[in-house]
């Protein structure tokens, strides 16, 4: 395990230019009284170019970038720390933001595959046990710009153009619905970073009313569910939210979703041993999808303390093997970087971490 230690301490509290849109950038140039066109060239240098100092944007007057230097700077993150995995394949990011609070987000290169897992908030509010995230409770939902400086900063830093955006990170995406949204918008333009739309995934752990209105607007991300459960007895033990949007509200959210939209959900799925990994729970697993045209993608768990564990190797060929007659697609993801705790589940940054 590598770590590297980054100390840039903020020379001074600016504006950041990141997460700001195209037609932002153009009014805020007019305001200046320059061009708006200027506008664009800003957001093709911040977005496209992945500049992040103001001074190089060269296309720009000298007096137009010594007054946007004066108010503002391109980053909404610091760049705290580095934690890269024994096989080089994962990046761990620890980011500070300008109120203080500490954030994490993963690179992991899968062959030509190249994902940046970002956070949309600090901590969680819904207090899934088997996670690290929620051991850290709800701080604050970040920006547009805090979550799009996440792809920006794990860019400039990859070796390899990166093709798969997941909503992943720490944090419920759909309780900041709003600014993921249009974090995701910017990824997509065609005149900045310009990833495709079906490139990136929204994770949700249910939030039932936001993937009826994920599917009313018409967006073509990717929406994965987290699951985790074949009855509420045993979801709401381990997913409180459940408490709120039983299982049949959500399969009845997620069927909406099919027919809105005519695009697969993935249902994410960890396999906790004595918690949700067995036979019955295979079976009712196949039942309860059976009429929904879905992906699961199971997930052996990856443990961060003693409270759960990964059930054995047999146990798990056994919860698959029941699951080879279901009418879905079902693919099992081994998480990356696990030995640095930046696998699945395991995002958190508690009080005395590494600063």
């Amino acid at each position: 395990m590598k770590l590297v230690s980054v100390n840039n301490e903020r020379k001074s509290e600016k504006v950041p230019l990141t997460g700001m849109t195209r037609s932002k950038f153009e009014q805020m140039c007019v305001e200046y009284n320059e061009p708006d066109f200027r506008g664009r060239q800003l957001f093709h240098w911040i977005y496209a170019q992945r500049k992040r100092d103001i001074q190089e944007m060269d296309n720009l007057p000298k007096t137009f970038r010594d007054t946007l230097t004066r108010k503002y700077q391109v980053p909404s993150l610091e760049l705290a720390k580095l934690d890269i995995s024994p096989s080089r394949k994962t990046t761990k990011y620890l980011f500070k933001i300008s109120t203080g609070e500490k954030i994490e987000s993963v690179l992991m290169e899968d062959g030509g595959r190249i994902t940046a897992c970002l956070s949309t908030q600090v901590g969680c509010a819904l207090g899934c046990t088997f996670c690290a995230t929620a051991m850290m409770g709800f701080q604050k939902n970040l920006s547009v710009g805090e979550i799009v400086d996440q792809f920006l900063h794990l860019q400039n830093t990859s070796n390899h153009r990166i093709n798969n955006v997941v909503f992943m990170g720490m944090g419920e995406p759909f309780l900041n619905y709003d600014r993921v949204i249009k974090a995701a918008e910017l990824l997509i333009h065609p005149e900045g970073i310009h990833l495709g739309a079906g490139k990136i995934t929204i994770s949700t752990a249910g939030v039932v009313p936001k993937i009826i209105r994920f599917a009313d607007e018409g967006w073509k991300f990717k929406l994965a569910v987290s699951l985790n459960g074949t009855t509420d007895q045993n979801r709401s033990e381990i997913m409180p939210i459940n408490k709120k949007h039983s299982i049949s509200d959500l399969i009845s959210a997620a069927q909406y979703y099919y027919e809105k939209s005519n695009s697969f959900i993935t249902f994410e799925y960890v396999l906790i041993e004595n918690e949700t990994d067995s036979i019955d729970d295979a079976r009712r697993l196949r039942c309860l999808l059976k009429d929904l045209p879905c992906k699961v993608n199971v997930i052996p768990y990856n443990s961060f303390d003693d409270s759960y564990h990964r059930p054995d190797k047999n146990r798990i060929t056994q919860f698959l093997s029941e699951l080879k007659s279901a009418s879905f697609t079902v693919t099992v993801r081994w998480s990356h970087g696990t030995e640095i705790n930046a696998g699945c589940g395991q995002l958190s940054v508690m009080e005395g971490a590494a600063n």
